[in-house]
């Protein structure tokens, strides 16, 4: 595995320099779009979860298949993303806990690297915080099982999986660029393919509690 992601790292950055792929190399290489709204529904069936699709942001490399193993809707990935209003039984002070598995889809390369992600939402009068904490890979054992069964269908569709913990680590022989600048520290493998933030970065959404309809 480790081989085939460094051919693919040389092939998409033949400057050895984060920050600057070959366009032509990853134009079309990736996981396009349409084929990950298609995993997204795959998985659901297959895996008895409900599934969101969201699009990479523009300075990412990926999109994202959320696949909800501990909790249920509306999730707190519907809240956060798709403007699903606060259920109403949720009140002030009260906590919501959920554990994901997320597949980043790598529009550089046909990759995917799948990771453990808690969701946590905090009610505080008329506003909620939703944090997202990623892991460096899939942990916990109530979310093994689905885990191995995700793995065999990405591989059934051609798309090389990757432990993300074997690609956390800076590459040899790289330019880091100005990503000590950007985000501090020197670009992981990861980041090179998928995303440029951290691998276990934690963001916090804060969003207003809509009124209830009249």
């Amino acid at each position: 595995m480790l081989g085939e992601i460094e051919r693919a790292m040389e092939r998409l950055y033949p400057s050895r320099r984060w920050g600057d792929p070959d366009d032509a190399a990853r134009f079309g290489a990736g996981v396009p779009e349409e084929e990950g709204q298609a995993l997204a529904e795959e998985l659901a069936a297959a895996l008895d979860a409900s599934t969101f699709f969201r699009r990479g942001a523009p300075e990412e490399y990926c999109d994202f298949v959320y696949v909800l193993c501990v909790g249920r809707e509306p999730s707190l990935v519907q809240i956060r993303d798709g403007g699903v209003p606060l259920p109403d039984e949720i009140r002030d002070g009260e906590r919501v806990d959920e554990l994901y598995l997320r597949v980043c889809l790598s529009s550089m390369a046909r990759i995917a690297g799948v990771q453990e992600v808690a969701m946590e939402l905090v009610r505080a009068g008329a506003e909620v915080a939703i944090r997202e904490a990623p892991r460096a890979g899939v942990y916990s054992p109530p979310l093994l099982r689905r885990f191995r069964r995700l793995v065999t269908l990405v591989q059934s569709r051609d798309i090389l999986h990757v432990d993300f913990g074997e690609i956390s680590a800076p590459p040899d022989g790289y330019d880091p660029g100005d990503y000590a600048a950007l985000y501090g520290g020197a670009p992981h493998r990861a980041n090179y393919l998928f995303y440029p933030q951290p691998t276990t970065t934690e963001v916090t959404t804060l969003l207003p509690v809509r009124a209830p309809a009249l």
